[in-house]
């Protein structure tokens, strides 16, 4: 079994912080994606080292295991070990040292879309998988293993999944294939970057008789350049002509539920802000209740003046 550089696989440092390794692999996820890359069997294997490499690393936990793996696997090799005599007991998930396992894949987890494949056996040995524990029952290590063992919960995955900021308004719907089995994921409007969705029992499955881990998916708003959110608020600029801003009228706004007319009133001010009531986001905590949308109004100069027009801008200025 190979060791795993998942720091190269990423392409960034082993003292990257959280943020660089979130963002190194949502480019590297956008480029090798099945989605973007249909037919590319290259491109879908680095698309599964990608994701298995940030399910490590955006882990505390397993980040830390691993560093200690890898630091023990650079002194084996700095001694002249070689790599298929390294004791990978002692890294085994739940074990120790002196048993020996073989393990076998829990099946394809899969990415948001159906695509993404099983984890690596590296993976599986260190972090989790352990189903088809094969020992020879003469063995007393196996008598002790019988004896000894306690149920322990599976492993918990998280999986970061991308919305719009419209999706994240209305609610938005994954569909995951999971060993050969489709679930449907509802997300929840309202929903902000780093909310988590939890699918109870979908994670690494226990041993010994212990529970599943669960599966989590992270959620990831992607901005929206007409927008921004603050909150459950929105913020928003429109455009209005000087006669408008001076004499008031409506103009059209876009908004997340449907154009709204806005009411302008006479001598508005360039850079002042309206708000529109209950036009924000909705509330993930609050059934039923919104955000406001702020809209500042952005004033407009005519070009292109004709010379009565200008004369009678220059009265106005006059007095």
């Amino acid at each position: 079994m190979d060791y795993q550089d998942y720091y190269k696989v990423l392409g960034v440092s082993k003292d990257a912080s959280d943020k660089e390794i979130k963002t190194a692999y949502r480019k590297l996820a956008r480029k090798h994606h099945p989605d973007v890359n249909s037919g590319d069997k290259q491109a879908e294997e680095r698309f599964k080292e990608i994701n298995e490499a940030y399910q490590v690393l955006s882990d505390s936990e397993k980040r830390k295991k691993y560093d200690q793996l890898g630091a023990d696997y650079a002194r084996w090799q700095q001694t002249g070990g070689r790599p298929g005599d390294f004791d990978w007991s002692q890294w085994s998930s739940g074990g120790g040292p002196g048993y020996q396992r073989t393990y076998t894949s829990t099946g394809d987890l899969g990415d948001l879309f159906g695509r993404g494949g099983a984890f690596s056996d590296f993976f599986n040995r260190v972090f989790g998988g352990q189903t088809g524990y094969q020992f020879d029952p003469s063995d007393p290590r196996y008598q002790f293993q019988q004896t000894q063992s306690r149920p322990r919960r599976g492993q918990d995955y998280r999986q970061e999944v991308e919305i719009t900021l419209q999706e994240a308004y209305n609610g938005a719907t994954r569909i995951l294939d999971k060993d050969g089995r489709r679930l449907e994921v509802k997300i929840p409007a309202g929903a902000k970057t780093g909310t988590k969705v939890r699918l109870a029992g979908e994670g690494t499955p226990g041993a010994s008789g212990g529970q599943p881990g669960d599966l989590y998916l992270v959620v990831h708003v992607v901005n929206d350049p007409r927008f921004e959110r603050k909150g459950d608020d929105l913020y928003s600029t429109v455009q209005v002509d000087l006669y408008t801003a001076l004499l008031g009228g409506k103009v059209r706004v876009p908004t997340l539920s449907g154009p709204v007319m806005l009411t302008v009133q006479p001598e508005t001010q360039n850079g002042q802000t309206l708000r529109l009531r209950g036009k924000g986001m909705p509330s993930l905590r609050h059934k039923g209740q919104h955000g406001d949308f702020y809209v500042k109004i952005d004033v407009r100069l005519p070009t292109g003046l004709t010379p009565e027009q200008r004369e009678l801008l220059e009265q106005m200025r006059d007095g």
